[in-house]
């Protein structure tokens, strides 16, 4: 080392000196890197949901010229009979092979005094094994006239925890269902549906189709093979695709959001690093008497520089360790009403890294430019202040 620092308890000390100082800069400073968490666990929360929403085993069978849009889907009832009898490769568990028949679509739900459009999935008991991540988590499987809710319809519907308790009733097209049960998809879109049986939906409906087939593949299964099937049946008007590659593209609709949430992360940070400049130049000012006066007695001016920045890095490690426990208390696993439906903010491993490194980051530039201002300081001008 060319110079000798200044001891580590110094920079300690300054900032319980001055501790109205402190505190305001130190509430200023978590209050940014909480903004920042919330952004990062949105965009973690979103592309995890649509991550774990698609099983590379899964393809799903839909109107042809539909696009991305299966709840305007409309495929015939007795499609779901044609492909296990015409594919094969399907994967099949004591005789009853993984073919869900679904009817998916958009509809306004009314729960009390909520009034809000929901997704509503009329299923078959073969949709457990094709969904495979879905697993009732309290209540039972909806029998006539019930229903089964995701564990995130509550915030989809914008309506209370209560108002969505098992025994309550929903009103769905006119007609009232019993909630019988709950059940989660590990942390998939799907958790944000609400599941009754699909005959029972049909009639509600009006309809006799369905909007898609959903077919598990087994290990040695070939999607060319359905793919073909659906090719070759020109009468049916279908086309499929591998649930993976249905949710990727989902993906790719939602990335300029994910990037206006990473605009939104740059700007909250700048204006956290102005905060920082404001605080620590103010001071800077304040302590200009005592800077020069350890200069006088043989402190090189990089070591006050070094320690200056000590200081800002150890308010913003405390900010960012105080945001990241209030984040992981109170925001990790919220959920987030969105078009698809719901998911939950994701405050992870990532997450945590990227918003403490914005603070550290944010304790770093905003303790530079004062430190410069400090090493420029002329000692007798910085004398001449006391």
């Amino acid at each position: 080392m060319f110079f000798r620092l200044l001891p580590w308890e110094y920079a300690i000390r300054n900032l319980f000196r001055r501790p109205l100082r402190t505190s305001l800069t130190f509430a200023g400073l978590t209050t940014v890197i909480l903004l920042v968490f919330v952004v990062v666990g949105f965009i973690r929360g979103l592309e995890r949901s649509l991550a774990v929403s698609g099983d590379p085993q899964t393809a799903v069978v839909f109107s042809l010229g539909m696009g991305r849009n299966l709840e305007y889907s409309s495929i015939p009832m007795r499609t779901s009979d044609l492909i296990p009898a015409s594919v094969a490769g399907l994967r099949e568990q004591a005789g009853q092979k993984y073919v869900s028949p679904e009817l998916y679509l958009g509809t306004r739900v009314t729960t009390g005094r909520f009034d809000s459009m929901g997704l509503v999935r009329g299923v078959t008991r073969p949709a457990l094994l094709v969904r495979s991540r879905v697993e009732i988590e309290d209540g039972e499987w909806p029998k006539s006239g019930e229903v089964m809710i995701g564990r995130l319809v509550a915030a989809k519907l914008e309506a209370g925890d209560d108002a969505l308790s098992i025994g309550n009733t929903l009103t769905i097209e006119g007609r009232d269902w019993r909630i019988s049960g709950v059940f989660s998809a590990g942390g998939s879109a799907f958790e944000s549906e609400i599941w009754c049986r699909l005959d029972e939906l049909q009639q509600a409906m009006k309809r006799q189709d369905l909007s898609i087939v959903a077919v598990t593949l087994a290990a040695d299964g070939d999607f060319t093979d359905l793919d073909l099937f659906c090719k070759q049946r020109l009468d049916l008007e279908l086309q499929t695709m591998k649930e993976t590659e249905y949710y990727g593209s989902l993906q790719e609709d939602y990335g300029p959001i994910r990037w206006l949430a990473w605009l939104v992360v740059l700007l909250v940070s700048g204006a956290g690093v102005f905060a920082g400049l404001n605080t620590m130049y103010g001071s800077v000012v304040g302590r200009i008497p005592e800077l020069a006066t350890l200069q006088t007695i043989g402190f090189a001016r990089r070591a006050i520089v070094v320690s200056l920045i000590q200081e800002g890095l150890l308010m913003a490690a405390g900010a960012s360790l105080m945001a990241a426990i209030f984040a992981l208390v109170f925001i990790n696993g919220a959920a987030v009403r969105f078009t698809m439906g719901a998911f939950a903010l994701r405050i992870d491993s990532t997450a945590v890294l990227i918003g403490c490194s914005v603070g550290l980051l944010l304790g770093l530039f905003g303790s530079i430019p004062p430190t410069i201002r400090a090493l420029r300081m002329p000692v007798v001008d910085g004398l001449k202040a006391v």
